[in-house]
């Protein structure tokens, strides 16, 4: 049975695999930091590691692309799309059953929760919560588990419900994310080719282009590459090469397969005026069914 490292439990990222993966087809192995998924995957311990990259409201996460591009070798093998709704957990209160919310916040001194979910937070945050001190943490499992270990009444998570189960927390506050239609992209990391059971929607291909130093106008010859072939890039981010000040490559996401023909015809023109071309993955994506995850 092939072995997955995520950051967990009672994280999104388990509620993501779990659903587009199967509880039962995959050994998962739960670590509290990202750098140790990606170190699993990348010494052996696991063969594939599962990875947020991106989120609707936040953009992409900056360290995970970063860890990608420079300290790991890793092809990207899948990609899902996850609704997330963060929920505010608490300990279970006796005798505070006919207290409101916004009174039951007031009591609240400290919150945990995943940097990035407490960005997603905020407004909720400075309605209710203005008074708190927030502190990140590895993850929003972590943070559920922290409020469980202490037991002091005026802790509180932003968290997955599945965390609040898992600790025997109760909800407070469902649903406080900022945002409707708050979906994180998750990518699949390994050696290995993903076999999925699942048909997928669409195959993708990620790749990294760094311009010559000496092309003028190296970018819009990249762009028109792609564009008199019709080829769609969903994505195109700037990232710095940490080489030299001031110089970058272009991390850019193309809906298209290297089994096509325009593709790698593609990247051939692109390498012809001297761009370096790194190929981070061709791989299946699968976006979320919300009919079919409620049955």
């Amino acid at each position: 049975m092939k072995k997955i490292a995520l950051l967990g439990p009672g994280t999104f990222t388990e509620e993501s695999a779990h659903y587009f993966l199967g509880r039962s087809s995959y050994e998962y192995m739960n670590y509290k930091l990202i750098p140790d998924v990606f170190q699993s995957t990348v010494g052996g311990t696991t063969d594939y590691s599962v990875i947020p990259i991106e989120n609707t409201f936040e953009g992409s996460v900056n360290l995970h692309v970063d860890t990608l591009v420079h300290e790991v070798d890793l092809p990207i093998q899948a990609e899902w799309v996850y609704p997330i709704s963060i929920n505010l957990l608490r300990l279970p209160q006796e005798g505070g059953a006919s207290e409101t919310m916004e009174d039951s916040c007031k009591r609240i001194r400290k919150v945990y929760s995943h940097g990035v979910t407490l960005a997603q937070c905020q407004q909720f945050l400075r309605r209710y919560l203005p008074h708190v001190e927030l502190e990140a943490v590895g993850s929003n499992g972590e943070a559920a588990r922290l409020v469980k270990e202490l037991a002091q009444p005026e802790i509180a998570a932003l968290a997955p419900l599945a965390a609040g189960t898992m600790y025997g927390l109760e909800t407070l506050a469902k649903g406080i994310h900022d945002h409707e239609d708050n979906f994180t992209r998750f990518i699949l990391i390994g050696r290995d080719k993903f076999e999925g059971e699942k048909p997928a929607n669409r195959t993708k291909t990620t790749i990294l282009v760094t311009l010559p130093s000496d092309y003028p106008g190296a970018l819009h010859q990249v762009l028109s590459a792609f564009s008199w072939r019709r080829i769609n890039l969903s994505k195109i981010e700037s990232r710095p090469t940490k080489k030299k000040l001031g110089t970058y490559f272009f991390y850019i996401d193309v809906e298209a397969s290297m089994d096509s023909v325009l593709l790698p015809a593609a990247l051939q023109e692109i390498e012809a005026i001297g761009c370096l071309v790194r190929i981070l993955g061709c791989y299946p994506t699968y976006d979320y069914v919300a009919d079919i995850a409620e049955e």
